[in-house]
C-alpha cells in the first residue's frame, strides 16, 4: 500500500477546464466558422465570443496543468513534498506531547510532523469541503497506515473556532490553509490557532502572508512578542527555499511565508 497525498490542484478541476476549452472550440467551430449561421453581425460577434473563450479556457488549462505537474508527488519537481518535508522541519514535540495540524487535507503534513516526533502524538483537523472532495478523514487515515505511522487521528474542525481548549497543544502547525478562508481579518485566525498553544510550545504555519490578505504581518509579528511569544519569525519561502520568485510569481504564491516562534 502506498500513500496518496493527491494534488494541491485537482485532476478533477484541470480535466473540468479542458472541457470548458474544448466545448468553446467546438461552439467557436459551429458558429464562428462553419455554415450553420449565415454570414452576418451575428454570426461575426458569436466567432469573436467563442474564439475569446477558448483562449482564455485554453490559457487556464494550460496553467492549471504546470501547476498539476510542479505539485506532484511522483513528478519531477515535486513541490508538494519539498514545502510538507520544510514546514514539517519546523515542528518540534516533547515525548509524550501532542500536536496540532490546522487543515490537513491528505494528512500529508501531519504524518510528516509525527514521523518527525515518533513518541509524541499529531491530530490533523479539516473540513474537507466539496472543494476538495477526494481529501477526506479516511483518506487521511489510509496515508498514516501506508507510511507505517501510528501516532496520528484526524478529525472534521473549523480553523475559525477550533474545539479545544486553550493550551491544549506542544506544537501547532499549517500550510496553505488559511488564504483560502474568506475573512477580513485572517491575522484572527492565526490567533485562533495560537489560542490552543502551551506555553513554551512551537508553532510553524506556512500561507501566502501577502499585505492584501493577511494585512501588515511584520506588525503581528511585533505583536506576538509583546503578547509574550519568542523567537518570532517570519521566514520567506519564495526565494529558493521552497520555490523561485519567477514560480512564485506565476503560481499565484507570492507572498508565501512561514510563521515560526515560540510562546
Amino acid at each position: 500500500m502506498k500513500a496518496d497525498y493527491k494534488n494541491w490542484m485537482p485532476k478533477g478541476m484541470v480535466l473540468g477546464m479542458l472541457g470548458g476549452a474544448i466545448a468553446a472550440l467546438i461552439l467557436y467551430i459551429v458558429f464562428g466558422i462553419s455554415p450553420v449561421l449565415k454570414a452576418g453581425t451575428l454570426k461575426t460577434v458569436l466567432g469573436i465570443v467563442f474564439l475569446i473563450l477558448t483562449v482564455f479556457l485554453a490559457c487556464v488549462t494550460i496553467w492549471m496543468f504546470l501547476m498539476y505537474r510542479a505539485f506532484s508527488y511522483n513528478g519531477k519537481r515535486q513541490m508538494s513534498r519539498k514545502i510538507i518535508s520544510g514546514v514539517a522541519s519546523y515542528v518540534t514535540i516533547p515525548d509524550g506531547g501532542k500536536g496540532l495540524d490546522v487543515g490537513c487535507g491528505s494528512g500529508a503534513l501531519t504524518i510528516a510532523c509525527a514521523k518527525r516526533n515518533p513518541n509524541a502524538t499529531m491530530i490533523g483537523i479539516d473540513r474537507w469541503g466539496k472543494e476538495y472532495a477526494s481529501f477526506s478523514k479516511t483518506l487521511c487515515e489510509n496515508n498514516s497506515k501506508a507510511e507505517g505511522v501510528s501516532n496520528t487521528s484526524f478529525e472534521q474542525g473549523d480553523a475559525c473556532k477550533l474545539s479545544f481548549a486553550d493550551e491544549t497543544f506542544d506544537a501547532v502547525t499549517s500550510n496553505y490553509v488559511y488564504h483560502n478562508i474568506p475573512s477580513s481579518d485572517r491575522q484572527a485566525i492565526l490567533l485562533e490557532t495560537l489560542r490552543t498553544l502551551k506555553k513554551g510550545g512551537t508553532f510553524a504555519i506556512h500561507d501566502i502572508m501577502s499585505h492584501a490578505k493577511y494585512g501588515d504581518m511584520k506588525a503581528f509579528a511585533d505583536k506576538l512578542k509583546e503578547m509574550g511569544y519568542a523567537e518570532v519569525r517570519l521566514v520567506d519561502t519564495t526565494k529558493g527555499m521552497f520555490m523561485t520568485s519567477f514560480e512564485a510569481s506565476w503560481m499565484g504564491l507570492s507572498g508565501s511565508t512561514i510563521l515560526v516562534g515560540r510562546k
